[in-house]
């Protein structure tokens, strides 16, 4: 009866403890700015939808292209894909659009089939939208030119 009585007490003491904020501490400020941990804030706004629709220069070899059009509500799942309605080899050309690379074509042997693989069917896997967001964190990130450049200076100076 003693155990229980200060099992009851010990467990509505740490509970008002909880209560007073004590135990949620601030969340460390990464992505997700200021709050505690126990907090749910709302999510910030989705970024604005494709800025200009052109082609972005790519910034290192095999990278995959960005996608310069909205994609907002495409099916993309195992039994259809919106994307190739526009990007298949027999649409591409009708629609004025790049075919998916060869490339996609190919299976995890190197065999070419006949029609997007698998390992390749799900776009968004690797190709983003472009959007007007803001980085959510700092980069110094040179695409490949510029690091040859900087190189090339360097070994002259």
């Amino acid at each position: 009866m003693r155990l229980l009585i200060l099992l009851l007490t010990s467990s509505l003491a740490l509970a008002a403890f909880a209560q007073s904020g004590e135990l949620s501490p601030s969340a460390p400020d990464g992505l997700r700015k200021g709050a505690t941990l126990g907090q749910d804030l709302p999510a910030p706004p989705i970024a604005g939808d494709s800025r200009d629709v052109k082609r972005e220069v790519r910034n290192y070899p095999e990278q995959p292209p960005v996608i310069p059009h909205v994609i907002r509500d495409y099916q993309v799942d195992k039994n259809f894909n919106r994307c190739l309605d526009c990007h298949s080899r027999e649409s591409a050309v009708q629609a004025g659009a790049p075919m998916v690379s060869v490339t996609h074509f190919m299976d995890r042997h190197f065999q070419v089939r006949a029609e997007v693989t698998p390992g390749r069917y799900f776009c968004t896997q690797c190709h983003v939208p472009q959007t007007d967001a803001e980085p959510l964190v700092e980069s110094d990130f040179k695409a490949v030119d510029e690091v040859i450049r900087d190189s090339a200076k360097g070994g002259r100076e």
